[in-house]
């Protein structure tokens, strides 16, 4: 039995994670044909590996950059680390309070308001109310969403989707902050703005794991990065000979 242990400047270990999902060779359009196929022993299922023998340690205050192609099970990876999906195999062992956003519009109900979104994301983050009302001014300034605080999220653009969700993950300093490609629709000041926050967070001992096609964000943040593929790993290292490695993986 592995009983190793990390050390207390690690924030994130991952060893010989595998992540299989099953997926139905044929398209059951109902409940009650897959119900008689299921019967009858008639469903087939491919095995599909999201991720494969993942190895992978971040220290604490450190801002680790994962890249890849779409599809190379990048997002698969953040989830684990989220506790959102159980890995099929492997050990993943976290050291600290998990701020997640990983995709555009997740933890946000189309029919509140933004104000209202506010309070649910922040009691899902485990905060209480009053907390919140503490923080609702800085995001609401920092979000730069203004009057549109009060009207409901599916008036809003993707680009004023996602800087509400960043405001409010990063309101509270999280210990380790997840990031999936969210800043991506918004505009180049916002992400600028971004990359000063994380900077800053960074520096008050959070570690986040940032997943993004921008290779001058990764340049600008990040000191080491993942390179995946196919859900494999094809290097961890410095972020200049990770980026190298990714541009002639694209042939660009």
């Amino acid at each position: 039995m592995d009983t190793f242990q990390p050390s207390d400047d690690v924030a994130v270990y991952l060893k010989d994670v595998s992540v299989s999902y099953r997926v139905p060779t044929e398209k059951v359009v109902t409940i009650k044909e897959y119900a008689i196929r299921r019967i009858q022993n008639r469903i087939k299922y491919n095995h599909f590996l999201a991720l494969k023998d993942i190895d992978l340690t971040v220290n604490k205050g450190e801002i680790f950059g994962i890249i890849g192609r779409n599809g190379a099970g990048k997002s698969t990876l953040l989830k684990v680390v989220s506790r959102v999906l159980i890995p099929t195999s492997g050990r993943v062992w976290i050291n600290g309070s998990v701020s997640p956003l990983l995709e555009l519009g997740a933890g946000f109900h189309p029919e509140l308001t933004g104000m209202e979104n506010i309070y649910l994301n922040g009691t899902l983050l485990g905060h209480g109310r009053k907390d919140i009302q503490g923080k609702i001014p800085a995001i609401i300034e920092f979000s730069e969403i203004g009057d549109f605080i009060d009207a409901p999220i599916r008036t809003y653009s993707s680009g004023m989707v996602a800087r509400l969700g960043f405001s409010i993950a990063t309101a509270w300093n999280p210990e380790i902050l997840i990031l999936d490609e969210v800043l991506s629709v918004g505009d180049e000041a916002f992400a600028k703005k971004c990359e000063e926050r994380m900077k800053a967070i960074r520096e008050s001992g959070c570690t986040i794991l940032l997943v993004s096609h921008s290779t001058r964000m990764i340049s600008s943040l990040c000191q080491r990065v993942m390179l995946l593929d196919h859900g494999r790993i094809l290097g961890i290292g410095p972020e200049e000979q990770i980026r190298d490695q990714y541009l002639a993986l694209l042939g660009a």
